[in-house]
């Protein structure tokens, strides 16, 4: 059983961090809170990556993964490359599907060939390819989940990052899926659901601990599998007033509940 680190996934608080200034104090911000640890996603791009590294360095945030689109990885890859060693960050993530893939279980395939193209190129160069899914993953072709067809066709450096209210969006049982991806993530997203009131009801996003997943199972699913980061991510924080208020009581359950920052 191994301890795993839970650090924020910025996107989460991306309306702060579209300057440098703001993303110094959004980092410094989440630092105090209790989280040491963060994923890069949804600050400004305009932000130069030197100055993005002087920032983690002065604030004391590690940056342990990130989220890029597919173009980084096709046209801008040695600025990629470049970018997560300057920052020294292993995971190079991709946050979703492009959507010209999603359609039937040969884009699915397609895809799933050229995530392990991108994967073997990362790997040479120190890196590891991460893939984030959301719920259509967990729809179904010719009677197979297009996951299934991933957790079948991705190679060996080809990695998951499971989101955990996507797969129960999805219809699927995160806890089960972090168990079944077991020695293939060793980055995960932590990110909470609850349902809301009414006989049409839709699910939302929440803070950590908030919504109903089952965290004592999600943590020790982590534990027992080899994940080494769990980034919380809680994607409509950033349109409310308070989004490092919604962070911060993702935090406040993590530390009560024994997990570690």
């Amino acid at each position: 059983m191994k301890n795993f680190i839970v650090g924020a996934q910025l996107y989460s608080v991306r309306s702060l961090a579209q300057n440098a200034e703001d993303l110094k104090k959004t980092l410094a911000s989440l630092k105090e809170m209790g989280y040491n640890t963060c994923q890069l996603s949804g600050q400004s791009r305009d932000i130069p990556d030197e100055v993005v590294a002087d920032i983690l360095a002065e604030t004391g945030m590690k940056a342990v993964v990130t989220h890029n689109s597919m173009q980084d990885f096709e046209e801008g890859f040695d600025a990629l490359v470049a970018r997560h060693h300057k920052w020294n960050c292993r995971y190079a993530g991709l946050g979703a599907m492009p959507a010209e893939y999603r359609e039937n279980a040969e884009g699915f395939l397609r895809f799933a060939k050229h995530a392990n193209e991108i994967a073997e190129k990362l790997h040479d160069n120190g890196l590891t390819f991460v893939y984030h899914n959301h719920a259509f993953e967990f729809c179904r072709h010719d009677g197979v989940l297009g996951m299934d067809i991933l957790f079948d066709n991705f190679g060996p450096h080809t990695q998951f990052e499971l989101d955990s209210y996507w797969v129960q969006a999805g219809g699927c049982n995160p806890v089960d899926w972090f168990y079944k991806v077991n020695g293939r993530m060793e980055v995960a997203h932590f990110k909470d659901m609850m349902g809301t009131n009414g006989f049409n009801p839709h699910q939302t996003m929440v803070p950590v601990g908030s919504g109903n997943l089952n965290w004592a199972a999600l943590k020790k699913a982590c534990e027992e599998t080899g994940v080494i980061y769990a980034e919380v991510e809680q994607d409509n924080a950033a349109m409310m007033e308070d989004p490092l208020g919604q962070m911060k009581r993702s935090c406040e359950f993590l530390k009560k509940n024994g997990f570690n920052l």
